[in-house]
């Protein structure tokens, strides 16, 4: 069993990110998406409440109609880079009329924070706050119409974020994973107090290590080839990142893993507790196939309010809602987002 966590544990902190060969080939333009003509892209750049510069793209819709319009804040998978899937979701929502930031969160991609690969669920939600900071000081945002997207294990911070920022109007997660549940207790609750007390112990020994050599040990990460012996959802993993259709050389989830320690603050602090206080509008989305699909049906039955809606996608697995253009619901969320950021 505590071999079994171990793995669980790297792999928690591995598995979740991208979308085309991260770094094409077309001229300063290093997205694995297609670049749209519909939109303005520039880089900026902004601090959380710890002191640490976050780096964005901000989209910016060429037929802009109207002086302030609705902005989102997108972010995710976990250990993607905004290269990835949340800047394919940030521009296809430019696209929309949106002004949309997509961000690297803290210690990750083009972001600030040393040590590197590090994560941090009270930093992490943080970052979706310091995203709504920035867009509301925009001459072009109305800051009373500023909502998120949060993918993947961002889905999971991001809906603790809208649980403590009453400015975040709208909430859109998208195949999420609660983070600190899965690091916690492994996949569908399977790990017991035991075990994880003896996957504690290894991790702290792992703390005393990582001071002695001045470094941090890493996490496991994909496997570059499959035997064939993996589950599903792993296979599925590796078929986005580590080929050219999700691969990014910034990318945790194509290059490595995070530091193995992050997984002790995930474990001891569950992310949700005030997720049913959330007053305003949140939507659920996630694939009816994904093996993560219970943490968005368990996250939602906490929810209240007739603002609140799960969206199961037919036939989508986990990493279809990464890149898959038919699976993904954009006019849903184009929807959600005009009537609750109005």
């Amino acid at each position: 069993m505590l071999k079994k966590l171990i793995i669980f544990a790297g792999l928690f902190l591995l598995i979740i990110g991208g979308t085309t060969m991260a770094t094409a080939k077309n001229n300063d333009w290093d997205k694995t998406f297609p670049k749209s003509d519909k939109v303005n892209v520039e880089k900026v750049h902004f601090k959380n409440r710890y002191g640490i510069e976050l780096t964005g793209d901000l989209y910016t819709p060429k037929d802009k109609k109207g002086d302030k319009l609705p902005a989102i804040a997108v972010s995710g998978p976990f250990g993607a880079v905004k290269e990835q899937v949340s800047g394919r979701y940030a521009q296809a929502m430019a696209e929309r009329g949106f002004i949309t930031l997509a961000f690297d969160p803290s210690y990750t991609g083009e972001s600030g924070g040393e040590p590197r690969d590090v994560a941090s669920p009270d930093i992490n939600t943080e970052d979706f706050s310091a995203a709504v900071d920035y867009l509301s000081t925009l001459k072009d945002v109305n800051p009373e119409r500023i909502g998120i997207i949060g993918i993947c294990g961002f889905g999971g911070f991001g809906l603790n974020a809208a649980a403590i920022d009453t400015r975040i109007k709208g909430t859109v997660t998208v195949t999420m994973y609660d983070m600190t549940r899965v690091t916690a207790k492994g996949y569908n609750d399977s790990v017991d107090e035991n075990a994880r007390y003896e996957l504690k112990k290894q991790l702290n020994k792992q703390r005393t290590e990582d001071f002695k050599n001045g470094t941090y040990a890493k996490a496991q990460g994909l496997p570059d080839k499959l035997t064939g012996n993996e589950p599903q959802f792993v296979k599925d993993y590796v078929g986005f990142y580590k080929t050219k259709r999700g691969f990014h050389e910034r990318s945790i989830g194509s290059n490595g893993g995070w530091n193995t320690t992050s997984s002790l603050s995930l474990i001891n602090m569950p992310i949700l507790a005030y997720s049913s206080e959330i007053r305003n509008a949140v939507l659920m989305i996630h694939g009816e196939k994904a093996h993560s699909r219970y943490f968005s049906e368990d996250a939602f039955k906490k929810l209240k309010g007739e603002n609140k809606e799960l969206y199961i996608v037919p036939g989508a697995n986990h990493v279809d809602l990464y890149d898959n253009l038919e699976k993904i619901p954009f006019d849903k969320i184009e929807k959600f987002f005009t009537i609750y950021l109005k």
